[in-house]
């Protein structure tokens, strides 16, 4: 315990949950860094696409940037709303469920869960590319850097909300000052050389173009770019984290980062063109981030590249934090819903949903050693997952607006319909331009996490058919059962679970069995004198000794065959083994002792029948 009070911080009780409620100075960098994020890879993303273009592709980033801006910002207008209507929590799925049904709601869940997972593994990736731009001698090292962060950002968000928000929110306006002072700087020494600009440390030379510009280049270009969107969605998921009034608080809070987000875009685009800044091949030697050679560009490779830089590293591989504070509460919902095991519903120690936590962090983990912790490997997977969630989320607005007798109503639910089909072109043109690249994976998996989804929820209504009943309780005539102890040697132990059989029944079994290997004492050489004469003093039946052999060299096997074997014998009489077990002062020891008791247990409920009941008799040693 003492090591998880270290580690996780002690215990927080419900009744402080109140306490644990943030303002949108918190909010912004628990559920903004992924979108802040995006800014990073998000326009890099599209100049990777637009290196076949050579220079003339420094042309086209700046319009693809500026549609991006606008969709962004009609997105903007419809979570308002979205935040407004659900103030309990308006994500996707919750939306789609109340007003387009389950299957909508399911696909939306799926889209979501795909889409924060996506989300840790690019965040984490593109963190790590931005460290080794700077330190190219860690290039070698970028999964060992990948796994390394998100296992601290896992332990960070298992101590609780509040206290992730206390953690990122230094790194989180440290970037936006940085960045936003090279954007300040870089545009003032645009504008004072009349648009050319000297670089302090020139760029990579633009390389030479090789392909023609055309409709198909320029449309991948801009689902590349189109990560730059992720994340918007995560305040609207997340009302129930803000201070009261929580709708006020999470609509300025969504405001502030997508002002921030949409200065970001505009700047690093305007600037690319200013500098001749193009992107470099990922993953390969002499790689460096945009942001790096526009810092440098801009400032040089002083202190002030080197603060920027950390900042940017830390963003980046911070931002997974937005899905930290999201994926679980989605899983919470599903599990509510009977769509995912009860054990998401559960709160941890620290009044987060940890199981949901742990499952996130396994999901990227796998992500990220199956594409090599490797951002432009992972781009084309990205962003469906968000827009498919954008479009039902708006969709179901819509319809939400349709229903709802207001004055305003007829106004907000044009504002969604336009966000519905803004995301939903977007979606489609993103998947048909990715899919070669590996959005098909994401159009693949999606469908096969709805169906997952429906198996479990059709599992558990299939569980509560068979249990759930009316019928009055039929109380049956008191009878003693027959118990059953499993016996190794006579220890304490042992005699702690006899003692207790005693008191439940008179017909009491105590079965030994032995095999080749053992070289335990035969419980009959010495029962008369432990057992047998104690029990005639106090008048009460002896328990009868059963000394099996096996020569399977297992003691399981014949034990739950003798139980078994009784029930059968006993058609009107319930069964009760009774199973010693040792309980260690520490969890360490438990490594150094059989488990006899758990193997055991789970033979008998596999093997016998529903009379049969297995009952614990721990004996605790002393500290």
């Amino acid at each position: 315990m003492r090591t998880l009070d270290w580690l996780l911080g002690t215990p927080i009780a419900t009744s402080e949950a109140e306490k644990q409620r943030i303002g949108p100075l918190a909010g912004i960098p628990i559920l903004g860094l992924d979108a802040f994020s995006s800014a990073a890879y998000g326009p890099e993303a599209a100049l990777t696409l637009l290196l076949p273009l050579g220079v003339t592709g420094l042309l086209y980033v700046g319009p693809i940037m500026a549609l991006i801006a606008l969709i962004l910002l009609i997105v903007y207008f419809s979570y308002r709303q979205t935040i407004a209507a659900y103030p309990l929590g308006g994500g996707s799925y919750s939306v789609a469920r109340e007003n387009l049904g389950p299957k909508a709601a399911l696909l939306a869940g799926a889209a979501l869960a795909l889409d924060y997972i996506l989300n840790v593994a690019v965040g984490i990736s593109a963190g790590v590319g931005a460290l080794v731009s700077a330190v190219p001698s860690l290039l070698p090292h970028t999964l060992k850097l990948c796994l390394a962060i998100l296992a601290l950002l896992t332990l960070i968000n298992l101590r609780g909300v509040k206290e992730s928000g206390l953690a990122f929110m230094l790194p989180t306006y440290l970037f936006v000052a940085t960045l936003g002072g090279i954007i300040v700087i870089g545009f003032a020494k645009t504008v004072l050389a009349d648009g050319h600009p000297a670089p302090v440390e020139p760029p990579p030379a633009l390389p030479i173009g090789t392909e023609a510009v055309g409709a198909w280049i320029l449309l991948r270009a801009f689902a590349s770019g189109c990560t730059a969107m992720t994340g918007v969605e995560a305040v609207s998921n997340g009302v129930p984290l803000f201070k009261n009034p929580p709708t006020v608080n999470a609509q300025r809070t969504l405001g502030m980062i997508v002002a921030i987000l949409v200065a970001l875009l505009a700047g690093i685009a305007g600037l690319s063109r200013a500098y001749g800044v193009v992107a470099t091949p990922p993953g390969e030697t002499g790689y460096q981030s945009v942001l790096s050679m526009l810092t440098g560009a801009v400032v040089g490779r002083g202190s002030f590249y080197y603060l920027t830089m950390a900042a940017v590293v830390a963003v980046l591989a911070l931002s997974a934090n937005t899905s930290f504070a999201d994926f679980p509460r989605l899983c919470r919902v599903l599990a509510e819903d009977r769509y995912l095991p009860g054990a998401f519903v559960r709160r941890g120690r620290r009044l987060v949903f940890s199981n949901g936590i742990i499952l996130l962090a396994a999901c990227a983990a796998a992500l990220l050693i199956a594409f090599g912790g490797i951002t432009d490997r992972l781009i084309p997977l990205f962003a469906i997952g968000a827009f498919l969630a954008f479009t039902l989320s708006q969709a179901g607005m819509v319809a939400h607006w349709r229903r709802t007798p207001s004055p305003h109503a007829r106004r907000s639910m044009i504002i969604n319909a336009v966000g519905a089909t803004s995301t939903g072109i977007t979606l489609l043109i993103v998947a048909v331009s990715k899919f070669a690249d590996g959005a098909w994976i994401t159009v693949v998996v999606v469908p096969l996490m709805v169906i997952a989804f429906s198996r479990v929820n059709r599992h558990y209504r299939r569980i509560a058919g068979q249990l759930e009943t009316i019928e009055p309780l039929a109380v049956p005539l008191p009878r003693s059962p027959i118990i059953v102890v499993p016996a190794n040697s006579w220890n304490k132990m042992m005699k702690h679970a006899l003692d207790f059989a005693l008191r439940l029944s008179s017909e009491i079994y105590v079965v030994q069995i032995k095999t080749e290997r053992d070289s335990i004492e035969d419980l009959s050489d010495n029962w008369e004198l432990l057992i047998g004469a104690p029990a005639k003093e106090r008048g009460v039946p002896e328990p009868r000794l059963v000394v099996l052999e096996s020569d399977v060299r297992r003691f399981y096997i014949p034990f739950v065959d003798f139980v078994f074997a009784l029930e059968l014998s006993n058609p009107d009489r319930d069964i009760v083994v009774v199973i010693p077990e040792l309980v260690m002062t520490h969890w360490w020891a438990a490594l150094l002792h059989n488990n006899r008791g758990m193997l055991m247990r789970t033979l008998l409920r596999m093997q016998c029948g529903p009379r049969v009941f297995i009952v614990d008799a721990p004996y605790r040693l002393h500290k």
